[in-house]
């Protein structure tokens, strides 16, 4: 693994397992969001595949997603470091960036809500680009720069104001234009990256907290403060979020910017940009022309 270990390995599966056990109602949104956009993009495909492996969280809405659209032979899932209770069983157990699959060996990769808790981005793509078979798909969806901005914000200064010094709660996300580059880097072809906001409103900051800890979605910050946030510093920052991001209902807002991107292994069948000097028409002939 190359740079920085931005999350601790065990704290994040420590937070997951223990969201996933408690299986809160409705919890599960976002990933309900990323199997209807994943739906969308398959449907369209005028082709099919042999194999898909599942990159998940550990639970069946996105392998069912893959079954149901008749676009798979087979489906292998895979469970972001632990078999989940509530799901059917894995085929196979991954950590971070690194999935146990052999080089050009599948046709379609599917990765929902893992990325962005990768330390290695970069190599994880790498790796998963090196697994698919020429002209292998890649559907993946993370979260993105922009998401909960707002739950940044009022933490921070909240933090300041009560102790004068703030650490990092939150987890930081990777911008769509660099989510697009490091596909680029990693050696997909054709390579997209689309990003969809979706506002969620709350009650109050406590049941925002709430529904991250069911998501699992709680700081595993390797640099992160071990000490727990005191009652002031919450009440404060729960003052400053109905504040300055709450509905003329008082509802607050919550923001999360889901990314969705695709990618091909290269194959020769490809569409390929023209190369410098190939076009037949020049720029001036054409603006003659208007």
């Amino acid at each position: 693994m190359s740079g920085p270990t931005l999350f601790d390995r065990a704290q994040l599966k420590h937070n997951l397992d223990r969201a996933f056990d408690r299986a809160e109602p409705g919890s599960d949104f976002l990933l309900g969001v990323v199997a209807e956009d994943l739906s969308d993009r398959l449907a369209p495909l005028s082709r099919s595949f042999e194999n898909a492996v599942e990159l998940s969280l550990g639970l069946d809405r996105i392998r069912q997603t893959l079954v149901e659209s008749g676009k798979v032979e087979k489906v292998y899932c895979g469970h972001l470091f632990s078999a989940r209770k509530a799901s059917k069983a894995p085929d196979f157990i991954f950590d971070d960036a690194v999935p146990p699959l052999k080089d050009q060996s599948v046709g379609l990769i599917t990765s929902a809500l893992t990325l962005h808790w990768v330390n290695d981005l970069p190599g994880g793509l790498v790796q998963i680009r090196k697994a698919l078979i020429p002209d292998g798909l890649f559907l993946g969806t993370l979260l993105g720069g922009g998401t909960l901005n707002e739950l940044r914000d009022v933490m921070m200064r909240a933090e300041l104001e009560v102790t004068g010094g703030a650490a990092p709660r939150i987890s930081p996300f990777a911008d769509i234009k660099e989510i697009g580059a490091l596909l680029q880097r990693a050696g997909f072809a054709l390579p997209v990256a689309d990003a969809d906001r979706i506002t969620v409103r709350y009650d109050n900051l406590f049941a925002l907290m709430k529904d991250l800890r069911a998501m699992g979605a709680t700081s595993a910050l390797t640099e992160r403060s071990r000490k727990p946030l005191n009652r002031s510093i919450l009440l404060r920052a729960a003052e400053l979020y109905a504040n300055d991001y709450s509905d003329p209902d008082g509802r607050i807002r919550a923001t999360f910017n889901l990314v969705s991107v695709s990618g091909w292994s290269p194959h020769e069948s490809q569409q390929k940009p023209l190369k410098p000097g190939s076009a037949k028409t020049s720029l001036a002939d054409a603006l003659n022309k208007l």
